[in-house]
């Protein structure tokens, strides 16, 4: 297994000798700002209309997304936990009508800059606060969205349970912001500029395969059309569990937890890291089928599932 470090804004900070050295692309912001099926043919559009219904325990609740003119809590936007800022994905729901944005595991990790194995690397408690914001380089000057807390960490339940595979330790990096109730009414699934989600990409993605994202550094300084990448996947590794990928622009410090799409609009997986070797400035993105199967199974979460976006997905994008 490649040794790996964090990338943060003062440079990468790696292990002497390494082999292939990786970052993580969260963006330290110097502080705290919150409390502790391969693309082919697969071209269909999304249908999931503008109401998404999720069933309570009771089968009763049903939740419904703002139109996606409306919604600011979306994939695509700015996640401040406790001085690191990342990006968020998807959006999730569950059996009792709670929602979820989607962002990296390791943004609410705690270890030093070369603590990458999500079975090892201590995180903040699940219930820290997270801030969702948008437009500014810092969280100060950014436009502030909406609220969450912490409520899944696959590193922090891989610790919780034991998990000793290998593969799963280096690359299951998801975790789950359960957004507040008050704030239900400003979310939409849909990703920015490219739409959807139209489903889960389950199995995996070949070299030369198209990929699309949208990240959001705060450094960039709310310049969007910096934001929407597109690229090419070198393939699965690591028993699928990860793509290695090229775009355009590779994903920054901030990038973090950005969602991948397939050329059909299936959820790829979610934004890890930067490579320096033997890839340079390639991307790691984390298998999303297998890191959601994990938490279906291990979070607690009754009924978690994605949410598909209701704006059709289009590969030349748009607004």
């Amino acid at each position: 297994m490649s040794k790996s470090a964090r990338l943060s804004a003062a440079g990468l900070v790696g292990a002497a000798g390494a082999a292939v050295l990786t970052g993580a692309l969260l963006l330290p912001t110097g502080g705290a700002t919150a409390a502790p099926a391969r693309p082919g043919s697969d071209t269909v559009a999304s249908t999931a209309g503008a109401k998404a219904a999720t069933q309570s325990a009771r089968g009763q609740r049903v939740t419904s997304f703002a139109p996606v003119g409306r919604a600011t809590l979306t994939p695509g936007i700015q996640a401040y936990t406790a001085g690191a800022q990342c990006t968020t994905n998807f959006v999730f729901t569950d059996a009792e009508g709670a929602v979820y944005l989607g962002y990296a595991a390791h943004c609410a990790g705690t270890g030093a800059a070369t603590d990458t194995d999500g079975c090892t690397t201590k995180s903040l408690p699940l219930g820290t606060k997270v801030v969702f914001a948008e437009g500014g380089s810092t969280l100060a000057d950014g436009t502030r969205l909406g609220t969450g807390t912490l409520a899944y960490s696959s590193w922090a339940t891989m610790q919780r349970i034991g998990t000793t595979d290998a593969a799963a330790c280096a690359y299951n990096d998801l975790a789950l912001v359960k957004v507040d109730r008050k704030d239900l009414g400003k979310v939409n699934p849909s990703v920015p500029f490219f739409g959807g989600p139209t489903a889960i990409d389950t199995d995996g993605t070949g070299a030369g395969d198209t990929v699309f994202s949208y990240g959001n550094s705060s450094l960039r300084g709310g310049v969007s059309l910096l934001s929407p990448k597109f690229g090419l996947s070198l393939g699965d590794e690591a028993g699928g569990w990860t793509h290695s990928v090229y775009t355009l622009t590779p994903g920054v410090p901030g990038d973090s937890g950005s969602g991948f799409l397939s050329n059909g609009g299936r959820a790829v997986g979610v934004l890890s890291t930067l490579a320096l070797a033997p890839l340079p400035l390639s991307n790691g993105v984390s298998d999303l089928s297998r890191a959601l199967n994990f938490a279906q199974k291990n979070s607690g979460i009754p009924g978690l599932k994605l949410a598909l976006g209701t704006k059709a997905f289009s590969a030349v994008g748009g607004r």
